[in-house]
């Protein structure tokens, strides 16, 4: 079956772990460019989503870099969430340039856009109970050991950009909130 064109991998990405990169990789196996949307990316300082649009393209930019991935077949694209779930697949059409396929494993994500017909592949998960960045960030909370599941590249940003501390005080917030 030849390629497609252009492919779209969607995600939070807080932060870009090793499951993330192994998801590129598969999507650039299937597609010939690939647009990374950053999702969400109005949100930040918050506990599921400490670090800002910026940073986590700055994430993504070094984890593939150091990857060695060909900057030649990837862009990364922030987008922000729509005001309803309804109106989001325009958003993202409206957004990002022209793509053929769409690569997720997130239920919300499939259905609308499946709903509006367009061709989503379901992306093999990389040790799911180990990379997710609920695992990461959870990881850092409790002083354990995270730095293994985000590709080197990132792991020293987030040191560089006080991600550790951000963290904990995200949720050291939410506790003195309760």
């Amino acid at each position: 079956m030849p390629k497609k064109e252009v492919g779209l991998f969607v995600g939070r990405f807080q932060p870009f772990h090793n499951g993330h990169l192994a998801a590129v990789g598969y999507a650039l196996k299937q597609v010939k460019y690939l647009y990374v949307v950053v999702g969400s990316a109005q949100r930040s300082h918050e506990r599921d989503n400490p670090f800002t649009a910026g940073e986590r393209i700055m994430m993504i930019k070094a984890a593939l870099d150091e990857a060695g991935v060909d900057a030649g077949r990837w862009m990364l694209i922030p987008v922000q969430d729509a005001e309803s779930h309804s109106v989001w697949t325009a958003t993202l059409r409206s957004t990002v340039p022209r793509f053929d396929k769409v690569f997720s494993n997130d239920t919300l994500t499939i259905r609308l856009l499946k709903e509006e017909g367009i061709d989503v592949e379901a992306i093999p998960y990389l040790n799911r109970s180990e990379y997710s960045a609920t695992n990461v960030r959870t990881r850092i909370l409790e002083r354990r050991d995270w730095e293994k599941l985000v590709p080197p590249a990132v792991a020293k940003l987030v040191k560089e950009l006080d991600g550790v501390g951000r963290v904990r005080s995200m949720i050291t917030k939410d506790a003195e909130a309760k």
